[in-house]
């Protein structure tokens, strides 16, 4: 089943890189350890200038009071205020104070001086202790007083003040140096990371890449080689289920007798003739009374009978435009392309000649007939086939190993009829969205998705073959505004009816590569952002083949607008997967062919799983189609199809 991407876009928005949380995670130690050195140096600076201030306070002190000792016999001699004012006029000290020996201030000198260049924060976040020092003052050998010395702390404040921005500046610029320093190592280490990275997406998109360069980060080199070796695992496994696929698909579209393709076949290239409006002729051709034949001659010799027969059709019919099919039995057909009546006139002489050599052969003159009737892009598959018939019928008539062209209809008047009622149906909107085709989940059996199909009537309100309409929407350029019309329709259908579940829209190769229709797509699905992701545009595998480029930019487009794709009716003989990988699909939806009565087709088993693997390898999302037999849905259950429908 397909990843939950929702889940991984939330987890990517939830998560942080090993890149940030490297950095974050060391730039956390770094600021840790830059702000513990920050705090201890600057707490020691304080200390240092607290300590100095009392030691050069106590200095003062001692100094003073021996300088004033020979003076203090005289209390009011005026030396002592002349020596106090000297010293006191440095301006380092709060406080001077001269006290006799009874306590009594003589002379105090006081200084409250407030540095405004250090922030009030600063000295309430880093207080300093204030001492005063004191001296005793002798007179001869008596006690004369005493003097106290305060030191101003504002200049240790200044002081611890400057030495902690410069220490701070210096601290922040070794930080940032550290960091940038750190960021340019963490990128070059883990650079091999994104290339690992960027290889599983590469994978998970189904390119398998190799990194040639290891890195030289052992770790890192071991993921790198373990990546490598489950890279080229995959591509070799990828590789032999392609072969796998292309042996068994081989296998399955080709008959198993005569080695043409089967009708199938024929089918699928029908589908392109409507799409191409190119003129062909279908030749059916038929061996006659192969049933008598058999009781004549026995198994073996019909066998080689039907081989010499289908080897003489491949001949006869040497050219690229020219398709051989055989049905059933002794029923064959030839689709020529791009060939006017005279062409299809020609080989059908040129195989009725060979035919009556091949009748010598086995001594049957009269062993086969061909009936050939033009392409009508108006009329459906098995009219045309019935029309084939009936001429082989007449050719019957006719003589031995004959041919009957039938008559080409007046199309210029059906497509005239046709054209009219496109216009008319599409300029008015007369036509309907209708949800079919249920596909449910083989695990959960819940509706998964369903498919839109437009119901178109005539002005009688007769139902009309919507193959058809769409064909002829398509050659004269209606099929755009058909397009947007439906699309608009799917969109009202979702919201009315609250649906949960996705809605497949098939779209036209015309409508992909027109430019107006991509900018209103565009602009559409921005307006309708929460329903986007239920819109799944289809694409059948045979138009896709034709203009891979084209589809697979479309592709890349309606992802980016949130809406999913799908490539339908895939079958043996129509996509490789190859193209299926690159063009990157959500969803591939196999023909109904390839699951009806697999239970007992070893061959149709073989081609679903390994489809399947390959699916799960490159989450693409493999569903089935109209799935009848019980058993049949059991079987694909069994392979784990993420879903079918009945």
């Amino acid at each position: 089943m397909r990843l939950n991407y929702s889940f991984i876009k939330l987890t990517e928005q939830v998560c942080m890189s090993l890149l940030k949380q490297l950095l974050i995670i060391i730039s956390a130690l770094f600021l840790m350890i830059f702000s513990v050195n920050f705090a201890i140096s600057v707490n020691n600076i304080r200390s240092y200038l607290q300590g100095e201030a009392e030691i050069h306070a106590q200095d003062t002190a001692t100094s003073l009071g021996l300088s004033l000792s020979p003076y203090m016999h005289n209390e009011a001699d005026p030396v002592i205020l002349t020596m106090m004012n000297a010293i006191f006029d440095m301006g380092y000290y709060k406080e001077i104070k001269l006290v006799n020996v009874t306590g009594k201030s003589l002379v105090t000198l006081s200084n409250a001086k407030i540095f405004t260049e250090v922030p009030a924060w600063f000295v309430e976040y880093l207080p300093m202790q204030t001492t005063t020092a004191s001296s005793e003052i002798s007179s001869g050998w008596s006690m004369a007083g005493a003097i106290y010395v305060t030191p101003n702390p504002g200049y240790a404040y200044l002081k611890l003040y400057a030495q902690a921005k410069r220490s701070f500046y210096y601290s922040l610029i070794t930080f940032v140096f550290a960091n940038v320093l750190l960021f340019l190592v963490l990128r070059f280490t883990l650079l091999p990371l994104k290339k690992i990275e960027k290889m599983a997406l590469r994978i998970s998109e189904g390119q398998f890449e190799l990194i040639e360069r290891l890195p030289w980060t052992t770790e890192v080199s071991n993921v790198t080689k373990s990546m490598n070796i489950m890279s080229g695992k995959i591509a070799a496994s990828i590789k032999r289920l392609n072969a796998k696929l292309d042996i068994v698909g081989a296998k399955l579209k080709l008959d198993d007798l005569t080695g043409l393709h089967k009708k199938s076949g024929f089918n699928t290239e029908m589908k392109r003739l409507f799409v191409r409006h190119i003129e062909a002729y279908i030749f059916m051709i038929k061996v006659d009374g192969l049933t008598s034949l058999v009781k004549e001659r026995g198994s073996d010799e019909i066998d080689l009978l039907l081989k010499d027969f289908a080897q003489l059709l491949t001949d006869t019919s040497d050219s690229d435009e020219v398709g051989i099919y055989r049905f059933y039995g002794a029923e064959f057909v030839v689709l020529l392309q791009g060939a006017t009546v005279d062409h299809a006139r020609e080989l059908a002489q040129k195989l009725s000649a060979a035919f009556s050599v091949l009748g010598e052969k086995y001594s049957k003159p009269d062993i086969a007939h061909i009936g050939v009737t033009p392409f009508n892009p108006v009329v459906m598959t098995e009219d045309m086939l019935f029309a084939a018939n009936e001429a082989y019928e007449k050719a019957q008539i006719i003589g031995a190993n004959s041919y009957f062209i039938g008559a080409a209809e007046d199309k210029a008047k059906g497509i005239a009829e046709w054209k009219a009622l496109v216009f008319s149906v599409v300029d008015n909107r007369q036509y309907t969205a209708s949800f079919v085709n249920s596909m449910q989940s083989l695990q959960s059996n819940q509706i998964v998705m369903q498919d839109v199909f437009t119901l178109v009537s005539d002005d009688q309100g007769n139902a009309v073959a919507v193959g058809t309409f769409i064909s002829i929407a398509e050659k004269f350029a209606k099929i755009v505004e058909l397009d947007k019309g439906v699309i608009e329709q799917v969109l009202e259908h979702i919201k009315a009816g609250q649906i949960q579940y996705a809605i497949a829209i098939s779209l036209s190769t015309r409508t992909i590569k027109n430019s107006d229709f991509r900018l209103w797509l565009a602009q559409l699905l921005t307006d309708n952002q929460d329903l986007a992701s239920q819109l799944v545009f289809s694409f059948s595998a045979y138009a896709v083949e034709k203009q891979v480029d084209i589809f697979q930019e479309f592709i890349e487009f309606v992802h980016k607008l949130n809406a999913k794709s799908m490539i339908k009716r895939f079958e043996y003989h129509s996509l490789s997967i190859e193209i299926a990988k690159q063009l990157k699909p959500d969803y591939i939806r196999l023909a109904r062919d390839v699951g009806q009565g697999i239970t007992g087709n070893k061959s149709q088993q073989v081609f679903v799983a390994t489809i399947q693997e390959i699916g799960e390898l490159l989450d693409i999302d493999i569903l089935a189609e109209n799935v009848v037999a019980e058993q049949d849905f059991n079987t694909l259950k069994a392979m784990r199809l993420s879903g079918a429908s009945r």
